[in-house]
């Protein structure tokens, strides 16, 4: 294979080991932000206890995602390294406190609320500076040449920080929905009113971004805008909509799996249209896939063991969601 044949293949790879972590660890921070909002110690436990058994490994879709991008697009990795350096070191001090506070809260006779509101503070530290990231890819890196020629705070700027606020809400969305999934009585009921509060706040940040992201980059307006792709692509925002309908009424109408599936598909849907804004640029407003890409040698060297690894990823992940699906009940968590 050519290395023309493999950067698109690797960049599926890439982009499925992102998708991957944005679901499945997603939920996991929602669980963490909601579990701020809820002070019933019970309820706290059976919240850590629904996420526990999977919580850590689904992190290894993020280390995927980083040694892919360093290692396929070395170009890339190292234009965005020192663009989003603080947001990157925040975001994984936010993973790391996170992950010890869930473990210490459980020691005997711990201080509870100190790790408590680490755990709280870790979840929405790390999400918030994952949108950051995310904002600084859709707004595009100051480049002279093949180096980085801004500065290292370039990531304050108000749209970095609007898609930060707008994917809170979007793990929100998850672990709300989540919630309603593996608990029932008075915190699914609970989880159930801040799933419609958390789709809201989905819904505005859809639109302010389908608005903003045109407006002020006219390649996006004309790629979703042009004749005949704005046939091609119009059932993203067709499908949003009934995703987000069909979502409200199965939280109304007491529905426990199809909530999870519609905010999956949501954010399925928010993928592909990101997809299509940036494609085939991986560094905007100016360098690509193949002019980021490693030497065909190395992207075939590297694509015989992740053809290996990522079907045991894949079979582990399926494995360990069946073995632990079903709902928790207080003493039978992941610590008691």
């Amino acid at each position: 294979m050519t290395s023309l044949e493999l950067v698109p293949l690797w960049a599926g790879i890439l982009a499925l080991g992102v998708f991957m972590y944005v679901l499945l660890d997603g939920f996991d921070l929602g669980v963490g932000m909601l579990f701020g909002l809820r002070s019933d110690p019970q309820d706290r436990d059976l919240m850590v206890a629904s996420v526990a058994p999977v919580w850590d490994f689904n992190e290894t879709w993020l280390v995927l995602g980083g040694v892919g991008l360093m290692a396929i697009f070395p170009l890339a990795f190292a234009i965005v390294i020192p663009a989003l350096y603080f947001p990157i070191l925040v975001m994984l001090l936010g993973l790391v406190f996170r992950g010890v506070a869930f473990e210490f809260r459980e020691v005997e006779g711990a201080r509870r609320w100190i790790w408590d509101t680490g755990f709280v503070l870790g979840s929405l530290a790390a999400t918030l500076m994952q949108g950051v990231i995310l904002g600084n890819f859709i707004q595009g890196f100051e480049v002279a040449g093949r180096n980085f020629a801004g500065s290292s705070w370039d990531w304050i700027s108000p749209f970095p920080l609007l898609t930060g606020v707008g994917l809170v809400f979007g793990y929100l969305l998850l672990g709300a929905t989540w919630l309603v999934l593996k608990t029932d009585g008075e915190l699914q009921a609970w989880a159930r009113q801040m799933s419609q509060r958390a789709l809201w706040g989905v819904l505005a940040f859809i639109v302010l971004m389908s608005v903003w992201t045109p407006m002020s980059e006219p390649r996006i307006a004309e790629r979703w805008f042009s004749f005949p792709n704005l046939l091609w692509f119009s059932p993203v925002p067709v499908l949003t909509a009934a995703l987000a309908l069909t979502l409200y009424r199965a939280l109304r109408s007491g529905r426990e799996l199809l909530p999870f599936l519609c905010a999956f598909g949501l954010f399925f849907l928010s993928f592909t249209g990101l997809v299509i804004s940036l494609w085939p640029y991986i560094v905007l407003p100016s360098i690509t896939l193949w002019e980021a890409a490693a030497e065909p040698r190395a992207q075939g060297f590297l694509l015989v063991g992740t053809m290996f690894l990522l079907p045991v990823i894949l079979l582990y992940v399926c494995w360990s969601y069946w073995v632990f699906r079903g709902k928790v009940r207080a003493g039978h968590g992941y610590h008691g």
